[in-house]
């Protein structure tokens, strides 16, 4: 059976904005289903919308979108937010990812690429520029420290090896194994190998498993 149509809701503060992206998006797979001009509506209208897919601007007037996306993560598990914005700053990039973000993408995205972003959205790949998506890894990669007693979660990880956790956070971001193997540039063959010993060294049956221990690490 058919999955149905994608439901997008976009927030961005100017209405020509919202205008042109839900034109963009007007398909037959694809419905827009609301939108909102401020966090505190987006808030309120995504709560009881619930949409597939959220189309999110880094800067809205009052609450950032940022700040949004905390809110909203935990509160819309089934909901994949991306953000949509003007800013091609790595900083944002990767504070939204560590928040929980499905995608980053800037707004000079055509409409045939920001179509095929929404229906990726939805089905779990991590839209993103390739060439962004490899730096804000690096940053993610480089900003794991950490000092102090290690909790069980972390005793246990620590049998992993640099790259092993390496791929283990990617996993837990949401990324594929071709993904991954981008970013990193390796084979998706040495990325498959190196999930295998992850899940051996964890103990654990699948990648949802190894992931969850990632999460629950702290």
């Amino acid at each position: 059976m058919s999955p149905g149509p994608v439901r997008v809701m976009i927030v961005d503060d100017h209405a020509f904005v919202r205008s042109a992206i839900r034109q963009a998006l007007t398909t037959r797979d694809v419905e827009v289903v609301a939108e909102a001009a401020s966090a505190e509506e987006a808030l309120r209208v995504a709560l009881d919308t619930r949409p597939d897919v959220l189309l999110l601007d880094v800067d809205l007037p009052g609450m950032t979108g940022i700040r949004l996306l905390r809110d909203l993560v935990p509160r819309l598990p089934d909901t994949r937010v991306v953000m949509l914005t003007v800013s091609n700053d790595i900083g944002d990039a990767v504070a939204a990812l560590r928040l929980g973000a499905a995608g980053y993408l800037t707004k000079d995205i055509d409409a045939d690429a920001l179509l095929r972003a929404v229906r990726g959205a939805r089905d779990g790949d991590l839209t993103m520029p390739r060439r962004l998506a490899a730096r804000a890894v690096r940053e993610i990669v480089a900003g794991t420290g950490g000092t102090g007693s290690a909790s069980p979660e972390q005793a246990v990880l620590a049998q992993l090896s640099a790259r092993e956790l390496e791929i283990l956070r990617l996993l837990a971001m949401g990324m594929t194994d071709r993904e991954i193997g981008e970013a990193l540039t390796i084979s998706i063959r040495t990325v498959e190998t190196h999930v295998s010993n992850i899940l051996r060294k964890l103990d654990v049956r699948n990648r949802s498993e190894a992931t969850r221990r990632f999460i629950d690490r702290r």
